[in-house]
């Protein structure tokens, strides 16, 4: 028996199943669709598991500096709450970071960083002190936070004089955080923001994520500097 070349093309034209082949994508419709299927993966991550961002100032050094990028985590949030300790990036509530503030990122940047593709900046990144019920007591006669009665030692301070420049005595509302930042003498943080809206505490609404890693420079790569052991002593709020 001879097949014809014509009989032979829908043979090949048809799978094992009995149905027929799809036909194959060009290139160029292919890639768009990797591209666009990479790019909503992307934005997933972002949304729900890890997003990049960049330190622009020195408010949380040692342990952050100057143009670190990081990775910040959310799984950590997706049932429970922020913990003392935690260094957090958070939405600036208005007025944290100072009119005229823009993050450095060219319009390139801008839409690499939407997809989590680009270190952004514009939020702010601090250490929980506080949370939902505690009183945070600025200091001992060591100079020390306080912490619903317990004195914290803090080794992620690299200038523990600093932290009684400023004196307070608060209760965190519920739902809301007292946050400060690691370098005391260079931090604007809760204690500056007593007087305006909100009263210096932040909403664990506006929390992004934990800060997850240091990825780079890669001389510093490693763990972002979260650390509850200080606070392991305090008792929950009563």
């Amino acid at each position: 028996m001879v097949t014809s070349h014509e009989e032979t093309a829908k043979s090949a034209a048809t799978s094992r199943s009995g149905r027929p082949r799809r036909k194959a994508l060009p290139l160029w419709q292919e890639t768009i669709l990797l591209v666009v299927i990479a790019l909503v993966l992307a934005l997933v991550v972002k949304t729900f598991l890890v997003q990049a961002f960049w330190i622009p100032s020195g408010s949380m050094e040692d342990t952050l500096q100057v143009d670190d990028r990081i990775l910040v985590q959310k799984v950590s949030y997706w049932t429970g709450e922020p913990q003392r300790g935690d260094v957090v990036v958070f939405d600036d509530p208005g007025d944290w970071l100072g009119a005229g503030y823009e993050a450095e990122a060219g319009p390139a940047q801008k839409v690499l960083s939407v997809f989590g593709l680009f270190p952004t900046g514009g939020h702010l990144v601090k250490r929980v002190i506080g949370v939902g019920g505690d009183r945070v007591v600025c200091c001992d006669a060591q100079g020390r936070l306080q912490v619903n009665g317990v004195s914290i030692d803090e080794p992620y301070v690299p200038d523990p004089a600093a932290t009684a420049d400023a004196r307070f005595d608060v209760v965190v509302p519920e739902g809301r955080l007292w946050l400060m930042g690691d370098n005391r003498g260079n931090s604007t943080d809760s204690r500056a923001h007593q007087g305006g809206p909100g009263g210096g505490f932040i909403s664990t609404d506006a929390v992004l994520g934990k800060a997850w890693v240091v990825v780079w420079p890669l001389k510093r790569a490693g763990s972002a500097g979260s650390d509850h052991a200080p606070f392991a002593d305090v008792p929950d709020p009563g």
